[in-house]
């Protein structure tokens, strides 16, 4: 005889059916609120707590998967290591970044954009090439900028070897998605200033930007090296010698740059 066929509503009724529907719709709150805070309030209230939930949420996970691909690299570390490392569920993850190549773009976008934002104000002078001393001023602060940005954020420099040891296979995944906002203008301001005469050569802009960057990143990861060597008791890493080291940068870089500048009499 064929077994009947039961189904909730027959066991329980319609208040089954209710409670069942209530689980569910718990269940997937959950999945997408993950580890945020919900609570009962008015409905505009709450909305204004999740999004600043979520932002905070974003930060966490950047903030953890920064620690980790600098320590790592990118392909030793998994997302249930970032998730790990954030306090909040995996899933969470894959909501706001897609992907753990997603984050990691992030990552470096938000790097990015803090030396923009820290170089902006230098760009915004139309009047740099039409003076050597003002491009001088501008060289000196563009070396100042790269050093103590790499001093102050010693996780984006680990990154930034990261990178050059593995040949740059994971930021050639991501590079088409990166658009430096300010890029032409560095250009079109370098070009210019050898056309006035205030830069030795007419070699591409972006390498030369890029080489200012590499020699102070060079610098600062080699003080582990620099303190084997015999010396006469300095602390290459302080903040007196790290000073001292950023000034002889500067003047490295600006004489090897820029050609010499007529002596002016006071």
């Amino acid at each position: 005889m064929p077994r009947k066929r039961v189904s909730w509503k027959s066991l329980f009724g319609d208040f089954s059916l209710d409670i069942f529907n209530l689980l569910i719709y718990n269940l997937t709150s959950w999945i997408f609120i993950g580890e945020e805070q919900y609570m009962q309030e008015p409905r505009s209230k709450r909305g204004r707590k999740r999004v600043y939930d979520a932002q905070r949420t974003r930060a966490a996970i950047l903030n953890a998967a920064e620690a980790l691909f600098a320590e790592h690299g990118f392909d030793g570390v998994s997302v249930d290591a970032i998730a790990a490392e954030a306090g909040y569920n995996k899933s969470l993850i894959f909501q706001y970044f897609g992907d753990k190549l997603g984050l990691y773009t992030e990552v470096v976008k938000r790097a990015d954009r803090e030396l923009t934002n820290l170089l902006a104000p230098v760009l915004a002078d139309t009047t740099i090439v039409s003076n050597a001393h003002a491009f001088k001023a501008f060289l000196e602060t563009l070396v100042r900028t790269f050093f103590d940005y790499l001093v102050d954020h010693p996780r984006f420099m680990r990154t930034l070897l990261w990178e050059q040891a593995e040949g740059w296979q994971t930021y050639a995944r991501i590079v088409s998605q990166l658009t430096p906002e300010h890029a032409d203008q560095f250009e079109d301001l370098f070009r210019r200033a050898h056309n006035a005469g205030l830069l030795r050569s007419d070699f591409v802009p972006f390498i030369q930007l890029s080489l200012v960057l590499q020699i102070c990143l060079s610098y600062l990861s080699f003080i582990p090296l620099y303190d084997l060597a015999p010396r006469q008791g300095e602390d290459v890493g302080s903040a007196a010698a790290l000073a001292r080291a950023r000034e002889y940068i500067v003047t490295l870089v600006v004489h090897g740059m820029m050609p010499d500048l007529p002596e002016t009499r006071p």
